[in-house]
């Protein structure tokens, strides 16, 4: 495989940070430091100055960015040449998702194309969807699954699976017993709403837009970080919620949670994110067509059954 110390060095030098390195690369910061300090006695020079906790790239450290980017990309494109030929599909695969998707659609997902490709390891980072782009835009993870729409132009983005959001209430609540619920009747309730930042979070407020009613008309009670605190919230009576209809199957079936259809209906696309311009290892296409090809049978399958 290429120089490890390279390899290091170059992540270092993209992020600006040992810290932030070391997450990305799996390493412990103190081995991080280890790989640096022998590529700059490999050289014999600073590649790093070091002021005032931050680090910026010295003159030589700069020179050997610029080579390293060359040489890791070319490295990358003999790899997949190679492996195209032979058939393998292998190597370690770095996915971002939100918070959503990694809980209630990935874990069939990644178990079906884990048992398809074995000998791809694969590495998981969850955040919600502003952090997931976060992460694919400074390259901390090959590919990222959001829920949000994306702004950034460098960034690829192709919908893979568009999910019904649903209004959810404790079974003994007044508007349990309706067939759906005006997005009007909204603002009469306490509402448990996910953090800024949170795509579901924004998706509503786009959807309340649309029928002209803002964040602030609504009666927030409870802002909470992920679906199963805003379920929870909701179960213990704190007020309704606006949720992904996958993630409430189990507690609607246990009876805990009543789950009805919003009018308007309200449906968001799951996408796909990646650089338009970032080399792709075999890994990541054959994953990208992987879930296409699982979100089309399970959009299908969901046609037949409704």
């Amino acid at each position: 495989m290429a120089d490890r110390r390279l390899q290091v060095f170059h992540t270092v030098a993209r992020l600006l940070s040992f810290t932030k390195a070391a997450e990305t690369l799996h390493m412990t910061q103190p081995a991080v430091t280890f790989q640096i300090r022998q590529l700059e006695e490999h050289f014999n020079t600073r590649l790093f100055d070091r002021t005032h906790n931050r680090i910026s790239l010295t003159a030589a450290g700069d020179k050997v960015y610029e080579y390293a980017d060359q040489i890791l990309s070319l490295y990358g494109e003999m790899d997949n040449k190679v492996r195209e030929l032979t058939g393998d599909v292998s190597g370690v695969l770095l996915i971002g998702a939100s918070t959503t998707i990694a809980e209630y659609v990935l874990p069939s997902l990644l178990g079906e194309f884990k048992e398809k490709h074995p000998n791809v390891n694969m590495r998981l980072s969850v955040s919600n969807s502003v952090g997931v782009v976060h992460m694919v835009e400074n390259n901390s993870v090959d590919v990222g699954i959001v829920e949000s729409p994306i702004s950034n132009k460098n960034l690829e983005v192709k919908v893979c699976w568009h999910d019904k959001l649903v209004f959810i209430c404790p079974p003994d609540h007044p508007m349990a017993r309706e067939k759906s619920i005006p997005v009007t009747s909204l603002t009469d309730m306490p509402f448990v709403c996910r953090e800024e930042g949170s795509g579901t979070r924004e998706f509503i407020c786009a959807h309340l837009a649309a029928s002209n009613i803002q964040m602030q008309d609504i009666d927030i009670n409870m802002e909470v970080g992920s679906p199963e605190a805003v379920k929870s919230m909701v179960e213990a009576g704190l007020g309704i919620s606006v949720v992904s209809q996958a993630t409430v199957e189990k507690e609607v079936k246990l009876g805990t949670l009543v789950a009805l259809p919003l009018d308007p209906p309200l449906e968001r696309p799951f996408s796909i994110v990646f650089q338009r311009q970032k080399f792709r290892i075999r890994a990541m296409d054959e994953f990208m067509e992987f879930a296409y090809d699982h979100c089309e049978k399970k959009a299908t399958k969901g046609k037949s059954e409704a």
